[in-house]
C-alpha cells in the first residue's frame, strides 16, 4: 500500500487533472510560454541546483555517461525552454474528432481525442526530462506525476518550480505538475502501484528501471525502452556518406538511446570502408568479429562478446560485425536489436525498400543518421519517451499519444431494439 504522503500527491495531481482536461488551449499555451520565459530568466538559479547535482555524481565517481546526462548547461536550459515554446506552438490535439459516421439509423457516431489523465514519469538523472514531460502533458490536458532520480533531485526540483509557477500565472492549478520528492527505492515501487491514481505510467531510464517496472507495477504502463542501434551500410552505400552517419551516429552525443551501438557492414565494400570508418571514430573504443579485426587489425579492435552484440552501451564504444548480405544484416538486427531504430545507408532503392519492410523496430532510416529519433526532430517539439512497444504508442511519443479517444453517440431519442 502507498504511503499517505504519497497517495496525497496521486489524489492532488488526480484533482489537477480534471481542471486541465477542460482547459482552454489558450490558457495552456499561456502557461508553457510563462514556463519557458521564467526558466530563461531563472537558468542561473537551475544551473546552480544542477551543480550541486553534479558535483554529487562526479564526488561519488559516477561514470562520465551518466554525469553528461545530468548535467545541464546554458544551452541545454535555452533548449528546454525552446521546447516548451514549440509544444505551445503545436496544435493541441484534445477533442480533434478521429473519425466519424452516421449508421443507417441515423445515430451520429464520432471519435474523439481526450486526455489520459494523470500520466505518471518516472525518470533517472535527466532534469530536462521534467520540463518535457510537463510540457506535453499540460498541452494535452495530462496532469504530470513525476518522480525522478536521488541524483537529480535538486536540478528537479528547481525545474518543477519554474513550471508550477507558469501553471499558476495562467491560471491553471500549479498540481498540473506534482514531483515526488522521496527518492528512495521504496518509494519508487509504491509510486509504480498508485492503481486508480495514475492512468499511464512512462518510465524513461535504463534496463534496471525497466525490470523494476515489469515485476512491480500495477497500473498500465508504456516502455521506453533500449536503445541497441545499429547503422547498416549496404554493398551500395555511398562511403562517404556511411562515415559521416556513423560518426554523427555514435559520438554526437553517446550517452542518449539513439545513439549507435552497432554497427554492420556488407563484406564487399567492408576492406575500403572499415579502415576510414575506425580512423574516423578516433577515442571510441571497438569491438568487432573476426572479419571486422582482421580488416582494421587487433590493436585497433577487440573481439567481440555475444553481450557487445545486444548491449546499449550509451558510451564511445562500437560493436562492428561484417555480413555477407542485407538478409545476413536484417537477421543480425532482428536478434540483437532491441526495436528502437535501425539504420541502412545505400544507394540502391530496391535494397532500401527491402530494410524499411523486414525491419521490425519504431523507427527505420534510409540514408540518416539514427540521431534523427527523437520527438523534436519529428517535429513534436519534445518527447515523453521513446516506446518500443506495439500497443498504444510506438516511437517518440508526442501530443497524441498521451491521448486516447472516447466516442460520443448523438441520437433522437433512439432506442435499440
Amino acid at each position: 500500500m502507498a504511503s499517505p504522503a504519497l497517495a496525497d500527491l496521486g489524489r492532488r495531481a488526480k484533482a489537477a487533472s480534471r481542471l486541465l482536461a477542460n482547459a482552454s488551449t489558450a490558457a495552456k499555451n499561456d502557461a508553457l510560454r510563462a514556463a519557458a520565459d521564467l526558466l530563461v530568466d531563472r537558468s542561473e538559479d537551475v544551473l546552480a541546483a544542477n551543480a550541486v547535482d553534479v558535483e554529487r555524481a562526479v564526488d561519488a565517481g559516477t561514470s562520465s555517461a551518466v554525469v553528461d546526462r545530468l548535467r545541464l548547461n546554458p544551452s541545454r536550459v535555452e533548449g528546454m525552454a525552446s521546447g516548451l515554446r514549440q509544444v505551445a506552438s503545436l496544435p493541441d490535439p484534445v477533442g480533434e474528432v478521429v473519425d466519424g459516421w452516421v449508421r443507417p439509423n441515423g445515430l451520429r457516431i464520432r471519435r474523439v481525442r481526450v486526455p489520459l489523465g494523470v500520466v505518471g514519469i518516472i525518470y533517472e538523472n535527466r532534469p530536462n526530462v521534467t520540463s518535457d514531460a510537463a510540457g506535453l502533458c499540460i498541452k494535452s490536458g495530462n496532469a504530470a506525476f513525476l518522480r525522478g532520480s536521488s541524483a537529480a533531485i535538486t536540478s528537479n526540483q528547481a525545474v518543477a518550480a519554474v513550471v508550477r509557477e507558469g501553471l499558476a500565472k495562467a491560471g491553471l492549478p500549479e498540481d498540473g505538475l506534482v514531483l515526488v520528492e522521496d527518492v528512495s527505492r521504496e518509494s519508487a515501487v509504491e509510486f509504480m502501484r498508485l492503481r486508480g491514481l495514475i492512468d499511464c505510467l512512462i518510465p524513461r531510464g535504463g534496463q534496471s528501471l525497466i525490470q523494476a517496472i515489469l515485476d512491480n507495477a500495477t497500473v498500465p504502463y508504456v516502455i521506453d525502452g533500449d536503445g541497441n542501434c545499429h547503422v547498416y551500410v549496404d554493398a551500395d552505400a555511398d562511403l562517404d556518406m556511411a562515415v559521416s552517419i556513423i560518426v554523427n551516429a555514435k559520438t554526437q552525443r553517446p550517452s542518449v538511446c539513439n545513439a549507435a551501438e552497432s554497427l554492420l557492414v556488407h563484406e564487399s565494400v567492408a576492406a575500403e570502408f572499415l579502415p576510414r570508418a575506425a580512423a574516423a571514430l578516433d577515442g571510441v573504443e571497438l569491438v568487432g568479429d573476426a572479419a571486422s579485426i582482421g580488416i582494421v587489425g587487433g590493436s585497433r579492435m577487440q573481439a567481440a562478446t555475444e553481450d557487445d552484440f545486444g548491449r546499449e552501451f550509451l558510451d564511445l564504444k562500437l560493436s562492428v560485425a561484417v555480413v555477407p548480405s542485407l538478409d545476413a544484416a536484417v537477421e543480425h538486427i532482428a536478434r540483437y536489436g532491441s526495436g528502437h531504430t535501425e539504420a541502412i545507408v545505400t544507394r540502391s532503392l530496391i535494397a532500401a525498400q527491402r530494410f524499411v519492410r523486414e525491419v521490425d523496430a519504431a523507427a527505420v532510416v534510409v540514408n540518416a543518421s539514427t540521431r534523427f529519433t527523437d520527438g523534436e526532430e519529428f517535429g513534436f517539439g519534445a518527447e515523453i519517451g521513446i516506446s518500443t512497444q506495439k500497443l498504444h504508442a510506438r516511437g517518440p511519443m508526442g501530443l497524441r499519444e498521451l491521448t486516447t479517444a472516447k466516442y460520443v453517440v448523438e441520437g433522437e431519442g433512439h432506442i435499440r431494439g
